[in-house]
């Protein structure tokens, strides 16, 4: 399908090349430089000689929130926003008739990936609005027949903050726990299963500490007490094998940026049979199937389905590549560092997301320590606040370990090297900024910090 795509992307060299004499008839530029000074990129850093290089971009450990644009995506990506830039909903003339077959190219490229039909998938802004879609559209629209909505107190904030919503709006929302791997209990899903529920929505990957849900038996649950199964697969699409019919999902977000697409562009997954109906949140001119108005960005959309077709194409590639990645990260900070905890159920996790705390270390002082490195303490979403982790809260760590915490995104484009070199930057700054810790001091002589009864000013 991939190679099919690639053979529907013709090149038009005439209109580029009066384009070009266009802008020269008039003196102006064929080019266009946006940018003061040039900022190389490395991708395998050799020791501290990098450290001297201001221009020098950070080693990209960051990749839960978000994957670098695949170079092969953007290959496909550009005719669209130079030649075929028609409305892929103008029927009129060739230019829309082309736009048009590349967007359904590429809503069979994602319907592939998940094991859907390409009549199911609709193309939004990204994951955040297919989650606001799912679960306001699906509440909305059964709210004469059922009023009660399930999902976790570790979802993403947008489909807590969706869920607080609908709570002013009248609806009843149940926020499971989850263990100290951060899994929830099956069992207690199906007892807060209630006539009124409509909706259960539960994160396949979560973006802060890796953990995988069962999503087969989730979706068994739901199919049996005839209630909507929606996940947010943002983390999980590209990364995980998926399939939304041996899973039981009725709904399924998915983001362009998160799977090596481009920035801007989302898919959301609504079953046919049986029907999902839900209310549309943005209404106008009637695109995609009526729930989702607004002219489809077709070079995004390209975008995201060649990314989708790679995806799946180099699946059990890119999971063995982060999985060795992931093993040489750990193995070489928790060989060298003591005191090292990683969050999450270590058998149902996510390779690439790694997520660790540093005890007697803040989280935010090791990560302005490593400025060589691009990394996160948490979610992106939520990392300006200073406040610990919810996620890690609700696995019942304690604030120090919370506010202590680092997530390495290891991806496609992760190296050897760059790995050792982190590895290597952990353990000196870990270090010094213990030596610099009153508490590593205390507990080194023996004292037990939680018997310490702190006085306040």
């Amino acid at each position: 399908m991939f190679s099919r795509s690639l053979r529907v992307l013709g090149a038009r060299a005439n209109r580029r090349t009066l384009s070009a004499c266009y802008l020269r008839a008039r003196g102006l530029s064929t080019t266009l430089n946006l940018q003061t000074e040039s900022v190389t990129n490395h991708n395998a850093p050799v020791g501290e000689s990098i450290t001297a290089q201001s221009n020098v971009m950070p080693i990209y450990l960051d990749a839960q929130a978000t994957t670098p644009l695949d170079p092969r995506v953007l290959d496909v990506m550009m005719p669209y926003m130079t030649e075929n830039y028609g409305n892929p909903h103008s029927r009129t003339h060739k230019y829309g008739w082309e736009t048009e077959k590349a967007v359904d190219i590429a809503r069979e490229q994602i319907a592939n990936l998940i094991g859907a039909h390409p009549k199911e998938i609709i193309f939004t802004s990204g994951a955040t609005e297919s989650n606001n879609t799912s679960i306001k559209g699906v509440a909305r629209f059964y709210k004469g027949k059922k009023n009660h909505i399930i999902t976790t107190q570790t979802e993403h904030k947008c489909i807590l903050d969706s869920c607080r919503v609908l709570q002013e709006e009248g609806f009843e929302v149940t926020y499971l726990p989850v263990n100290k791997g951060g899994i929830i209990d099956l069992n207690e899903l199906k007892g807060a299963i209630r006539p009124t529920t409509v909706l259960v929505s539960i994160m396949a990957v979560n973006n802060e500490i890796g953990v995988v849900q069962d999503l087969k038996e989730i979706g068994k649950i739901c199919r049996e007490n005839r209630v909507f199964f929606h996940t947010d697969g943002a983390q999980a699409a590209g990364k995980i094998a998926l399939n939304v019919n041996d899973m039981n999902i009725d709904l399924m977000s998915i983001s362009g940026h998160k799977l090596y697409g481009p920035k801007g562009i989302g898919a959301l997954y609504v079953r046919r049979r049986p029907r999902v109906r839900l209310e549309p949140i943005i209404t106008g001119g009637g695109q995609e199937r009526g729930i989702r108005s607004g002219t489809v960005p077709s070079s995004l959309v390209v975008g995201m389905g060649a990314a989708a077709a790679l995806s799946a194409r180099e699946l059990d590639y890119d999971y063995q590549h982060i999985s060795k990645l992931s093993r040489r990260l750990i193995d070489g900070i928790q060989s060298r560092v003591s005191h090292v905890v990683r969050n999450g159920d270590p058998n149902h996790i996510y390779p690439g997301c790694v997520n660790l705390s540093f005890s007697f270390v803040e989280g935010e002082s090791l990560l302005m320590a490593l400025k060589n490195v691009a990394l996160s303490s948490g979610s992106a979403c939520t990392s300006a606040s200073l406040e610990p982790s919810y996620v890690l809260r609700a696995l019942g760590a304690e604030d120090d370990m919370a506010h202590s915490s680092i997530r390495f995104g290891l991806g496609r484009f992760t190296t050897e090297s760059e790995v050792d070199y982190v590895v290597d930057n952990v353990q000196a700054h870990v270090t010094r900024l213990r030596e610099m810790s009153p508490l590593w001091e205390m507990y080194q002589e023996g004292i037990d910090l939680k018997s310490i009864q702190w006085s306040q000013h």
